[in-house]
């Protein structure tokens, strides 16, 4: 049975705080306190709103290690290959492994039932192998582009909201695939809720861009996000765990290539 999708009740600091905690804990590795997760009246998914400022704070390494290879300096490749492993090592690679699932069952099974049972598999298939290299390897070349601005580091900041702000999205307009599992069992967040989420990825990331780069960056998420969505539908049936982490790296490297791209055409 599909979850009811869920809005936010009426806030209080403490149970956003708890919000905050939880999606901290369900989108990065970061050392966090433990949330309370059993709160009937709020179901996970009400925490949707607080995604964006789970990437934010996911990319505070990134961003110090970029200000560092800055100040050093170091050379972009070099930088842009260290500012990566500390986005991965913030997050766990949770959204990276959710992509190669996504690439291995999508492309690996003839049926739903078959690519639903691929991505369960722990083991790595040769499309999700090349599909961690293509990503990674265009958001190193994206990124080595971008390093030549000295505004580089707030990229960083912009791409990680805007792009959990479309997770969010995703999340609450696509059925759950499965009747069960972590996404079933996290809920779908109400559009007053995504509204949040999306609101507050816009605004900061409107501080940090210019409105060129921001149009850009918004259009470029949004884009990847609906194009996975769809690819989800159509291969499964709708959306898992592992759908929302491929829509999040999907829509961060779409946001790094657009403001890479204008800033070559300025």
């Amino acid at each position: 049975m599909e979850r009811q999708k869920t809005d936010m009740p009426q806030p209080s600091p403490k149970l956003m705080w708890n919000d905050v905690l939880i999606a901290l804990q369900l989108l990065t590795r970061l050392p966090v306190p433990d949330a309370d997760w059993s709160r009937t009246d709020r179901p996970p998914a009400t925490a949707a709103w607080a995604y964006p400022l789970a990437g934010a704070i996911a990319s505070l390494p990134a961003i110090i290690v970029a200000l560092l290879c800055q100040w050093l300096p170091l050379a972009a490749p070099i930088s842009a290959g260290l500012i990566l492993a500390a986005l991965i090592m913030a997050t766990g690679a949770l959204h990276e492994d959710g992509l190669a699932d996504c690439a291995d069952g999508f492309w690996g099974g003839h049926a739903r039932e078959r690519r639903l049972e691929i991505m369960k598999d722990s083991a790595i298939g040769t499309y999700g192998v090349l599909s961690l290299i293509l990503v990674v390897g265009l958001k190193w070349a994206a990124l080595t582009h971008l390093l030549e601005q000295e505004s580089a580091p707030y990229f960083l900041l912009a791409a990680a909201m805007l792009s959990r702000a479309a997770l969010s999205l995703v999340m609450a307009c696509l059925p759950h695939a499965r009747d069960r599992g972590l996404a079933h069992a996290t809920g779908k967040p109400g559009m007053a809720t995504v509204a949040v989420a999306l609101a507050s990825a816009v605004l900061v990331s409107a501080l940090v861009l210019s409105t060129d780069s921001l149009l850009a960056a918004m259009f470029a998420a949004a884009a990847a996000a609906l194009a996975s969505a769809a690819v989800a539908r159509q291969k499964i049936g709708g959306q898992t765990g592992d759908v929302l982490g491929a829509v999040q790296q999907l829509s961060e490297l779409a946001v790094w290539i657009a403001i890479a791209a204008l800033a070559s055409a300025l």
